[in-house]
């Protein structure tokens, strides 16, 4: 039985409407359809597109609606958060979009060296225009949260080094939220020629018909965790893991020391938020210490739960029991009280944080296609 039927039944979704219209879920505001429609209107004037998706997912967070017009333009993908994915399937991913005859880079949005490479591939891709165009755009396009706002401050910083800047330009904004930047802006980044970069909007597409996609797309943060639910997204996180038999992989953590471990009964200011990019604050030895430990509980409970179960994990009513048994063992590894208001919700943000930030392992969730196929 396939991964999403199981995903579909345990997860109680039936046919749960990844629709505009489906039940009281919104998933594209009015700002997002308006920059759709601006985003077209600009994609005639570009001399080049970056196409930035997550490097977790290759294919599920492409624009399908925009995908013709991208494809008649000179296009890199540039596959971002690399540094969350795992690095010998993401060079499957770059070697399959290669055999499609399409640009693709592998960078991490907040490295000027991995941003460094792109502007290489840029450059080498405008050549042939620079000749005869005194002015060129860029323009940069993707859905929410893949981290189009980091790799715009990334370029903007390296050109300002590189080129003289005629006037100064204003930071694009980053958040950690899906769809921070609301308002189209434009600055120039180099002249001779004149080069634009021009940042959008996270934009997703009006409809997302496949279930799976769109739980992918709220598990990368592109969708708001309160559209779907932490709780739902945790469910399908745990669902891949076990399918995959993830968790297996980590029984070494069995055989460690428990002498460095946390202490259970003392209360610890390091909050897990603070590993997120947008508040990332400095860490003292206690709080590596705390994390590493934190994420070495949390393994060590999902290896256990998954060694120690006796059903099928192909089966949707014991993969459903499974994940039952690991909220629990989460709770208990997270040190969430047992009598705690809202314990399973706090288990779901503080699990989702810890993957997010790669703490857990660097992972993708799309697999590889067949070579030969119509739209990369």
């Amino acid at each position: 039985m396939g991964l999403k039927r199981i995903v579909k039944k345990s997860l109680g979704l039936g046919e749960m409407g990844f629709t505009k219209d489906g039940g009281n879920i919104n998933w594209f505001p009015g700002h997002m359809a308006a920059a759709t429609r601006a985003i077209k209107n600009r994609l005639k004037l570009s001399d080049l597109v970056i196409e930035v998706r997550d490097s977790r997912i290759p294919l599920s967070s492409a624009h399908p609606e925009l995908q013709s017009q991208l494809s008649a333009k000179r296009r890199i993908l540039a596959l971002n958060k690399k540094d969350l994915a795992n690095p010998n399937i993401l060079n499957k991913w770059v070697h399959y979009f290669d055999s499609c005859n399409q640009d693709c880079i592998a960078i991490n949005g907040h490295s000027k060296s991995s941003v460094q490479k792109l502007l290489e591939l840029v450059e080498l891709k405008l050549k042939e225009v620079i000749s005869r165009e005194p002015t060129l755009l860029v323009m940069v396009v993707g859905v929410p949260n893949v981290g189009k706002s980091a790799l715009i401050n990334s370029i903007h910083q390296i050109a300002a080094s590189r080129f003289p800047v005629q006037e100064k330009m204003k930071r694009a904004r980053v958040g950690p939220l899906p769809g921070v930047t609301q308002d189209i802006a434009g600055f120039k980044i180099a002249h001779r020629p004149s080069i634009y970069v021009l940042d959008t909007p996270g934009v997703l597409v009006p409809s997302i018909s496949d279930i799976e996609t769109g739980l992918k797309l709220a598990l990368a943060g592109s969708v708001k965790d309160s559209v779907v639910g932490e709780e739902r997204i945790v469910q399908y996180l745990l669902a891949v893991l076990n399918s995959r038999g993830t968790p297996l992989h980590w029984r070494h953590l069995n055989n460690r020391s428990e002498v460095n471990q946390f202490e259970s009964d003392k209360q610890h200011e390091y909050n897990p938020k603070d590993l997120r990019p947008q508040r990332r604050k400095p860490l003292n030895v206690s709080d590596v210490l705390y994390v590493e430990d934190m994420v070495t509980e949390v393994q060590r409970a999902l290896h256990v739960s998954l060694s120690e179960f006796d059903g099928n994990v192909e089966d949707e009513n014991d993969l459903e029991n499974l994940i039952e048994q690991q909220f629990e063992a989460l709770q208990k590894a997270l040190k969430i009280p047992h009598k705690a208001s809202e314990a399973r919700l706090m288990v779901s943000k503080r699990f989702l944080t810890l993957f997010r930030t790669g703490k857990l392992g660097p992972f993708i969730f799309d697999e590889v296609p067949d070579v030969n196929p119509s739209n990369p």
